[in-house]
């Protein structure tokens, strides 16, 4: 009952609502009794039974021209509950009607445009969108809809020809998004060994955005594939600087430029990012070279000063692991496995970046959220800092 009246006050009032929602202003009109078949419907909602009440409202539609707004309104809904077959049922029945003035036209076709679009028939809902955008009809939010058909089909090259008209007067509102559109396109480009067009769109990408990681990110790592190391590591470094917190996504890269350019310490080196951009990944991978190279007590000096830092379920896996690999009892040893079992499980389930606009975790980087769909917006997680208060029970999360 709870949903069906959701459903009934928007309805009752759905001229005023959907003319509100759309920014036009409502004619005025003399009032009048409602008519026979809306009221019918409302009963048939009340009586929850939706589909005899759109068989109402359809009727209703065929006789009365002042409740257009109303079914627009009312498919709409159905769209946003899940019931895209109503809405499109509704919406194709708007467009059959020969009384509908161009702007009823227009709201009826992106509609139903939106509705073919949550019904994934991106084919239909792409041919309306094109012809709202070609009459000039919705213009802005049919090019909208067009961009995200693309971008569901991977489509990077139309992609930028409607971004490019969403942009009037080359503002820079969809700059992030296009430079993406560009890294999507370098990527093809990398994956068929075409390294002129790698570069050109990696080009494009940072004229329009200099501040996009990820473009800096591949350019970086074309220069080290094509066997150019201390650009790389020119590069690696000035991505460090400006975006830190994605240093563990470089770190491979960046430890193979350091090991391949004569001259320079890859472990001095990562002990200096180590203190300005301490992250799990960076923490474990020194931690391991400094037990190669200087001996496990020192090893386990460095993981003892990270986890006084911060609760890091990564590092103290790695420390707990070491102190394994010496104990001399077996019953310890024991212990300490089932201990390392469980922080093993809770760090697999720790997610590794999150969506700094809505929130979306995930355990692998997505350039663009799969929730909100936003560009560049998924950052890696930073473990969350200790601090240490004298006189109480111990440590505390900041």
């Amino acid at each position: 009952m709870i949903e069906i009246l959701f459903l009934l006050l928007p309805v009752a009032a759905a001229s005023g609502w959907w003319l509100a929602r759309h920014e036009r202003p409502a004619p005025r009109r003399s009032r009048r009794a409602a008519h026979p078949s809306f009221l019918r419907g409302l009963n048939y909602l009340l009586d929850e039974q939706p589909d005899k009440a759109l068989d109402m409202f359809i009727e209703l539609a065929e006789v009365d021209d002042e409740t257009v707004e109303t079914h627009l309104a009312l498919g709409s809904l159905f769209r946003r509950r899940g019931e895209v077959d109503r809405a499109i049922r509704i919406h194709q029945n708007l467009m059959a009607r020969p009384s509908l003035d161009a702007e009823q036209r227009g709201y009826a076709l992106l509609e139903l445009g939106q509705d073919y679009m949550s019904a994934g028939l991106l084919d239909r809902a792409e041919l309306l969108f094109q012809e709202l955008a070609g009459l000039g009809l919705h213009r802005q939010r049919a090019l909208a809809g067009l961009r995200e058909i693309y971008q569901q089909e991977r489509d990077w090259e139309r992609c930028l020809e409607v971004a490019e008209q969403l942009r009037p007067g080359g503002e820079s509102v969809l700059d992030a998004e296009i430079a993406h559109y560009h890294c999507e396109l370098a990527e093809e480009a990398r994956r068929r060994g075409e390294h002129e067009r790698v570069r050109a769109q990696l080009a494009r990408a940072l004229q329009i955005d200099p501040e996009c990681v990820r473009a800096s990110m591949l350019e970086a790592r074309v220069a080290l594939e094509e066997g150019e190391p201390q650009r790389a590591l020119a590069l690696f470094r000035g991505l460090v600087e400006r975006h830190g917190a994605y240093l563990p996504e470089i770190l491979p890269a960046l430890i193979e430029a350091l090991e391949r350019v004569p001259g320079e310490d890859p472990l001095a080196v990562l002990e200096g990012l180590a203190a300005r951009h301490p992250s799990p990944a960076l923490v474990v991978t020194l931690a391991e070279r400094v037990a190669a190279e200087r001996g496990r007590a020192e090893a386990l000096d460095l993981l003892c000063a990270h986890l006084r830092r911060f609760a890091d379920l990564v590092g103290l896996e790695r420390l707990l692991a070491l102190e394994l690999t010496e104990l001399p009892d077996a019953a310890d040893v024991h212990r300490l496995e089932r201990a390392l079992a469980v922080i093993r499980h809770l760090a697999a389930r720790q997610p590794a970046y999150q969506c700094d606009h809505c929130g979306f975790q995930a355990r692998s980087l997505h350039w663009q959220c799969p929730s909100c769909k936003r560009w560049g917006s998924v950052v890696p997680v930073q473990p969350e800092p200790l601090v240490i208060d004298a006189g109480l029970d111990g440590p505390r999360l900041a």
